[in-house]
């Protein structure tokens, strides 16, 4: 009954069914693993993020460059704040308030600038009204600790897409944004001051980029179930031709044949059900 199975078709089928399912079931082994692998770094990022708020300021050079272990982590540096090229980064929530980040570069002794983020200020980047409430830098040589961040692109999280901004803006935080703007060289990373003057509020760390529980984490848990999914309907694909096949093999051996459906009347038309031999 079961000789169909060694027919070239069912050999298509089988080949299929038997490497789909373990590919699918690979496939789906790995993005279950590519959440857990996030779920665990989004621990660790709240376990260092703990460790951070209580832990001594490390010299910056000692935690570049940024990685996923050093990111979040108190930095210090010292030098001179350039008061003349401090820039506004407009259009930051905080608490679900919209406002601006106060970057101001700090000239460190080796000659290159570490951009210090000493706090946020509600309201517009371009109004005179909300920028007059601005502190001024600490003038002569300071040391500034911070939380240490990687540097920004246009899909980091809270970044605006907006461009043409006006002298004195910057859309975002990075070293290649800075390089044109300022004429010493800049480091590929940022710090987030510890210490926020009046009215400034301090801006919180943001966590490293591709960890914690994001968008993407429960991007790869829903491919998981899909690709579980896909076994799932192989497999009843596979039972359902299967049957299907059976029951004609079965069919044949009584001598029935399948209804061939109206609009094959007449001489040539297909033959109809019949009984089985010796029936009466």
């Amino acid at each position: 009954m079961y000789r169909f199975l060694l027919t070239p078709r069912w050999w298509v089928i089988n080949a299929f069914a038997v490497l789909a399912i373990p590919f699918c079931l690979f496939m789906g082994t790995w993005q279950l693993g590519r959440f857990e692998t996030r779920v665990d770094s989004h621990r660790e990022q709240q376990d260092q993020a703990d460790e951070a708020r209580i832990a001594a300021a490390a010299p910056l050079r000692d935690l570049l460059p940024v990685t996923t272990e050093t990111s979040g982590r108190k930095a210090r540096a010292t030098g001179h704040y350039d008061a003349g090229r401090q820039l506004l980064v407009p259009d930051r929530d905080l608490d679900g308030r919209n406002g601006f980040y106060v970057l101001t570069p700090l000239r460190t002794d080796d000659g290159k600038a570490l951009p210090v983020v000493r706090g946020w200020l509600p309201g517009d980047a371009g109004s005179k009204a909300d920028t007059a409430k601005i502190p001024a830098p600490p003038a002569g040589r300071v040391t500034v600790a911070g939380a240490l961040q990687s540097s920004e692109s246009p899909t980091s999280k809270g970044v605006s897409s907006s461009g043409g901004l006006p002298a004195g803006q910057l859309g975002v935080i990075s070293a290649a944004s800075l390089i044109n703007l300022v004429p010493y060289g800049v480091y590929d990373a940022w710090i987030t001051a510890t210490d926020a003057p009046g009215p400034l509020s301090v801006v919180p760390p943001a966590a490293p980029p591709n960890s914690g529980l994001d968008l993407k984490a429960f991007q790869n848990l829903g491919y998981t179930g899909e690709w579980f999914i896909f076994v799932g309907f192989v497999l009843f694909m596979w039972f359902r031709l299967f049957r299907r096949e059976v029951e004609a093999v079965r069919d044949a051996e009584l001598g029935i044949t399948p209804d061939p459906g109206p609009g094959t009347d007449g001489p040539d038309a297909a033959p109809q059900k019949r009984s089985p031999a010796g029936a009466a």
